[in-house]
């Protein structure tokens, strides 16, 4: 799960909408790909200056999540282990931590 800034062509009249940390003019795309890198979500088009967690929190994915009817698969043991483990998200500093959703790596 994550947010790339995609340097583009100031829009007229946008102002400072689509200006970025960065110094350039762009659109964030957010998105979340499976263990085989294939997109299973993808959001384009917010404005540049929003932070990737304040596109995240803009999401259809987010409420979902927030609502609990992400339809995500039912816990499994990991190989060796009989303990059930839930499935996770993998995400980085700007995306919220959720209690057995999300998940940040480990350094």
């Amino acid at each position: 799960m994550d947010g790339k800034h995609v340097v583009i062509e100031a829009p007229i009249l946008s102002g400072s909408d689509f200006y970025n940390y960065k110094g350039t003019f762009c659109i964030v795309l957010f998105a979340i790909v499976d263990p085989n890198y294939n997109f299973i979500y993808v959001n384009v088009g917010c404005q540049g200056r929003i932070s990737d967690g304040g596109v995240f929190k803009s999401t259809g994915f987010q409420k979902l999540m927030e609502n609990s009817t992400l339809n995500l698969l039912d816990k499994r043991a990991l190989p060796g282990r009989d303990k059930l483990s839930p499935y996770v998200f993998v995400a980085y500093d700007a995306v919220p931590l959720s209690p057995n959703i999300i998940m940040k790596p480990y350094s």
